[in-house]
């Protein structure tokens, strides 16, 4: 009996145990499910080694940066290096004409081969690098010629890029901006056209050591087409290459990129060449003001003077101090001359109107005194010429154009015609004129006609007709002059 009780315990302690092992194993199968169920081909799930943690994987010893001497250029002591170098031009940021320089951003990308830099590799891919490693191994010390600031971006980070390939093959770009010289020709503006350079060039190593040259000719400088300036036309960029020699240390290899640019001629139409005319074309309107109007007159002019002097003081103060003359100079100052010859004009016009309101005066003083004797025509037919007050126009002088022989007083004994004088009473007018009769057949001899350029001189109502045309008529003569010869 007691041994059937001993087999049955064991029998269900074998249970027991056997349902302990069987819930273990169900608990362990629904922790470990899940990761089992990817499969280990997945892609998604098939995790990329981590090769920075491999010793093998670090760049200076993949590189074996730490075996050689970087200071030294490849192949010291052999061959020039070739240093192959192409540009792609970001924006031309601005252009000063005060300053005479432009500011331009491009990438410089630089191409050459350093052995030393080779790595063993089954899939022949380059590795790209930072500005980091540019430190510790040996780059071209290209510079820009002429160039007053020019800085490397660092935002968000130093905008410098290394890549290397298995074979030693080194391509190093950087983005930078750069303001560089250009000389200027003004003799033209502001219809002129302008070449700018911006010149590259190894500091350190001469042409025995370094061979700078355009990777590509002319396909190694291109340009972004939405490129434009406010103020001029890009025309065209093109690279050349040539030697520059320094007396002191040799012979460099010099690359060039050349682009031409011309000017908007619009904007100096409007703000400049458009005032300076309409101010020309103002000061001829005192030719048609009164010449009494002193006021009118005067003021007109020193408006117009003082405006065009502050339109050349405008144009100058934005232009670098150059020592030769401008176009724009010789519209502005030829306008200016204009101006102040309208300006004399009236001075001389009031001038000689002065000068004969005095003799006018005296005239009609000598007539007061005649007009109390018996005052006589000596024999003349009728009338020719009149002297008259300023007042008067020449419908007034032409009234008197029927004066003949018919019309005249008997002639006294003596020969001479007396010529009836108006009454005391009469008008203002006809007591300030004073009639001067000749013969009908007279004879102009050659003293009168020389007298006749004089008597226009002495003609201020002349001086402004003959103005009104001269004064245009050379103006519209220069522009046509001035147009030609620089468009």
């Amino acid at each position: 009996m007691p041994y059937y009780y001993v087999r049955f315990l064991l029998v269900l302690v074998c249970l027991i145990l056997i349902g302990e092992c069987r819930k273990h194993r169900s608990r362990r199968k629904r922790w470990s499910a899940p990761a089992e169920a990817h499969k280990p081909g997945n892609p998604l799930t098939k995790k990329a080694p981590d090769g920075t943690k491999k010793p093998k994987m670090k760049s200076t010893s993949l590189l074996r940066i730490d075996e050689h001497d970087f200071t030294m250029r490849p192949n010291f002591a052999g061959p020039a290096v070739p240093v192959g170098v192409d540009v792609q031009v970001e924006s031309l940021d601005s252009i000063s004409e005060v300053d005479m320089d432009f500011t331009m951003t491009l990438y410089l990308r630089h191409y050459w081969k350093d052995e030393r830099l080779a790595f063993p590799s089954t899939t022949n891919k380059s590795m790209t690098f930072d500005g980091r490693l540019v430190k510790k191994i040996w780059v071209p010390d290209v510079f820009f010629v002429h160039s007053k600031r020019s800085f490397i971006h660092d935002t968000t980070t130093e905008n410098i890029m290394l890549r290397v390939f298995p074979d030693g093959h080194v391509l190093y770009s950087l983005r930078v901006t750069v303001t560089a010289a250009c000389n200027m020709d003004f003799s033209r503006f502001p219809l002129d056209s302008q070449t700018c350079t911006l010149e590259l060039e190894s500091y350190a190593y001469t042409d025995e050591d370094l061979m700078l040259y355009w990777k590509s000719g002319d396909e190694s400088l291109s340009t972004d087409d939405r490129i434009s300036l406010s103020q001029f036309l890009i025309q065209k960029f093109h690279t050349t290459s040539r030697l520059a020699f320094y007396s002191s240390t040799g012979w460099y290899n010099r690359l060039y990129i050349n682009f031409t640019l011309r000017r908007h001629i619009f904007f100096f139409l409007l703000q400049t060449y458009f005032p300076a005319t309409l101010m020309v074309m103002l000061s001829w309107v005192s030719f048609w003001i009164d010449r009494r109007a002193v006021p009118a007159r005067v003021s007109l002019g020193i408006t117009t003077v003082l405006t065009m002097s502050t339109i050349i003081t405008g144009v100058n103060a934005s232009m670098p101090r150059v020592s030769y003359i401008k176009a724009v100079d010789i519209y502005l100052w030829v306008s200016f001359v204009f101006v102040f010859l309208s300006v004399l004009e009236y001075a001389a016009v009031n001038y000689l109107t002065t000068v004969r309101d005095g003799k006018d005066r005296k005239l009609r003083e000598k007539a007061r005194e005649q007009s109390q004797t018996l005052p006589c025509t000596c024999g003349m037919s009728h009338a020719r010429t009149m002297m008259l007050d300023g007042t008067y126009s020449e419908a007034d002088a032409n009234s008197l154009a029927g004066y003949t022989r018919a019309s005249m007083p008997p002639e006294d004994s003596s020969g001479y015609t007396r010529a009836s004088m108006p009454p005391e009473d009469s008008s203002e007018k006809q007591e300030r004129m004073v009639v001067r009769l000749s013969l009908d057949n007279e004879p102009v001899g050659p003293k009168k006609k020389g007298l006749r350029g004089f008597r226009i001189i002495q003609n201020t109502h002349a001086i402004d007709t003959y103005s009104r045309m001269i004064f245009p008529g050379a103006y519209i003569l220069f522009n046509l002059i001035y147009w030609c010869a620089y468009c």
